[in-house]
């Protein structure tokens, strides 16, 4: 590949995150709603798009149910659909209940919509208590052990040592900062702020191009492959391609998040991915073989 600089997510292809974020989606929502959605309706919201921030996602899901709940008779699959036709994330779910609601309960589902309560729900369950009150500096609502300590590391320390010793290394991800540290400090990669965007300094969020244009300038890159475990992560780097003709970018899905087996190979190339690997350890192999 000859490449310079490799980007790296964090969920899904440094650390797996199916017991800790995905879980608090699906747990708050039932924590709030007494109902929710099993947790492998999830991946049809990230391929749906938008939904890179697990809040957001929080947010249309529990839309969804309390949709559901006034009579919406979509499935998942069709609600999904219909999100990514709007333009995905929250602003193209709220649109497709919208064109699909009556006004009136239309309105009657988003006045029970919380999402600063979906939030701090969210954050209670996913960090625990003890951490919600360090990173968020106020009580919690309630106790709770956190899901964040139930995150399995995804990458081996050989693949780290390989990267980070022939490549610059950076990293792209939905994370608030505090919880990409704790990620990158369980996985033994050291990535200095200048050159990580997490929530905190990237305004856009994925898809847009703006974090990976800004990290290849950063280390002055005339290629650049950036890693993720969605089609959100796919599109960012063609999306980085269009905008900067002078450097070359690629993105290479894993099947260690939402997306697996021949369907997720399937619709990550369909998104233009130059490669789809199994997992991120076999990330430097793929790099050095000849193109």
């Amino acid at each position: 590949m000859q490449a310079d600089t490799v980007v790296l997510d964090i969920d899904g292809v440094l650390v797996d995150v199916a017991d800790s974020y995905r879980r608090a989606v699906v747990e708050s929502v039932r924590h709030i709603y007494g109902d929710t959605l099993d947790r492998e309706s999830l991946q049809a919201f990230k391929n749906a798009g938008g939904f890179n921030n697990d809040w957001l996602l929080s947010d249309a899901v529990a839309l969804y149910v309390l949709a559901r709940n006034a009579d919406y008779a979509a499935d998942v699959a069709t609600f999904t659909d219909r999100i990514a036709a709007a333009g995905g994330g929250l602003k193209g779910a709220k649109a497709a209940l919208s064109d699909a609601l009556a006004d009136e309960t239309y309105e009657q589902v988003v006045s029970q919509w919380n999402p600063d309560r979906i939030r701090t729900v969210f954050q209670t369950l996913y960090l625990g208590d003890n951490l919600f009150r360090t990173l968020e500096e106020r009580e919690p609502p309630f106790d709770a052990a956190g899901y964040i300590h139930d995150e399995p590391v995804l990458v081996d320390s050989e693949t780290i040592a390989a990267l980070t010793g022939r490549y610059n290394v950076g990293v792209v991800t939905g994370r608030p900062a505090d919880e990409a540290t704790i990620a990158l400090d369980r996985v033994g990669l050291t990535v200095s702020d200048r050159h990580r965007f997490t929530m905190n300094n990237w305004e856009h969020g994925k898809p847009h191009p703006y974090a990976l244009l800004t990290l290849a300038d950063r280390f002055d890159s005339e290629r650049v492959v950036f890693v993720g475990d969605t089609l959100d992560d796919i599109e960012t780097a063609v999306n980085a391609a269009h905008e900067d003709t002078d450097r070359t970018y690629h993105g290479v899905g894993v099947l260690t998040g939402g997306l697996t087996g021949d369907s997720g190979r399937t619709k990550f190339h369909e998104a233009g991915a130059s490669a789809v690997l199994d997992s991120v350890n076999d990330l430097p192999a793929w790099l050095e073989a000849d193109p």
